[in-house]
């Protein structure tokens, strides 16, 4: 593992870990309505395992949320978890992701207030957040950056596998109209098989991230690394960029947005250094001649290894402007602008300072 990458392994590990821990208690569930149980394993210990699972999960999901928003790679907040598809990076497929979360919580919290709220409201939230189980795996291949992986691709689909079976367990032995338990059946076998076909015209096909939602300044970044950096892993011994000072020069864009907010992209070339370009892409309210800063994006690509970084800014203080980016190997940058900005001819210019690591760019 390599330093300052730390959140992004956790970011993803706790991710993986919560939703097979959801699908097991999804399993337990469907399985503790069949009446299934054994001398060494009673109903109610089918039940108890339930619970703990769910629960269980419920830590790792609220671990997941919390170091995605620690991590910093993508433009992502703390309400982004709690309130569905306002996200500005991949809005609708972080949104399930939210949705999710507040099904979960909803679970939580009916609960430990089941005796006030009765048994058939209870029963009927509780139902409800089973579907908390497929929206988070949607969200697990329409948001993660392991989308096209074997292994994430080995451990959803298997869950989807275990589930099914669970549910064509049940139609099995429930002992409901025919009707309902076809309908069940089927389902189990429809559903895989059009997740499966989604996924491959989706989330395993190039040009997802776009597609997903991905803000412009980081996809045109994405796009500009696909064969340049490629052509450089088979062919450039070159280093990673290491500290350095350079001289930038380039454009600053002003858009008035319909909201009434603004966005300003700043074009920089690099004189010295690594060379190559670099982009900072900002979102916010205007105040006065500058904009208290909602939303940002910043991407840089040396020249030396045609790498992408990627990452948001992390301090605005008048011209000045700190950012932390990463590369796809995990490598880290701190970046410190210090500019000259001269929005009547649209011009650019200053020093860029950069340290390895993930330390304050500042």
């Amino acid at each position: 593992m390599k330093p300052g990458t730390e959140l992004w392994y956790l970011t993803r590990g706790s991710g993986a870990v919560a939703l097979v821990l959801l699908t097991a208690a999804v399993v337990l569930g469907v399985l503790s309505t069949t009446r299934v149980r054994t001398d060494r394993w009673p109903r109610f210990a089918v039940g108890g395992a339930h619970r703990n699972l769910t629960l269980l999960s419920i830590v790792f999901v609220v671990l997941h949320v919390v170091t995605t928003v620690a991590d910093g790679y993508a433009p992502i907040g703390l309400k982004d978890a709690i309130v569905p598809f306002a996200s500005p990076y991949r809005p609708f497929w972080l949104g399930l992701g939210a949705v999710a979360f507040d099904l979960l919580l909803a679970l939580v919290a009916t609960s430990y207030l089941r005796h006030r709220i009765g048994f058939r409201a209870w029963r009927g939230i509780h139902w409800l957040a089973y579907a908390s189980w497929p929206v988070a795996l949607l969200h697990s291949f329409g948001t993660g950056s392991d989308a096209r992986t074997w292994w994430l691709a080995v451990l959803a689909f298997g869950s989807l596998v275990v589930v099914a079976l669970a549910v064509l367990g049940r139609a099995a032995t429930a002992r409901g109209p025919a009707p309902v338990r076809g309908g069940a059946a089927a389902s189990a076998v429809i559903v895989p098989l059009a997740f499966f076909g989604w996924y491959l015209q989706g989330p395993a096909k190039a040009g997802w991230a776009a597609r997903a939602g991905t803000p412009a300044h980081l996809r045109a970044s994405v796009r500009a690394a696909a064969g340049p950096q490629r052509a450089t892993v088979l062919t450039s011994a070159a280093a990673p960029p290491g500290p350095f000072t350079a001289r930038v020069g380039g454009t600053i864009r002003n858009e008035q947005l319909a909201d009434g907010s603004v966005r300003v992209v700043i074009v920089l070339r690099l004189a010295g250094g690594p060379g190559g370009a670099a982009r900072l892409d900002l979102h916010g309210q205007p105040l006065g001649g500058g904009v208290s800063m909602d939303a940002s994006g910043v991407s840089f690509v040396p020249a030396t290894t045609r790498a992408t970084y990627l990452g948001t800014v992390t301090a605005l203080q008048g011209s000045v402007v700190g950012a932390q980016v990463r590369d796809s190997s995990g490598d880290r940058l701190s970046l410190t602008f210090a500019l000259a900005l001269d929005p009547a001819t649209g011009t650019a210019r200053g020093v860029l300072r950069a340290t390895t690591g993930g330390g304050d760019s500042g």
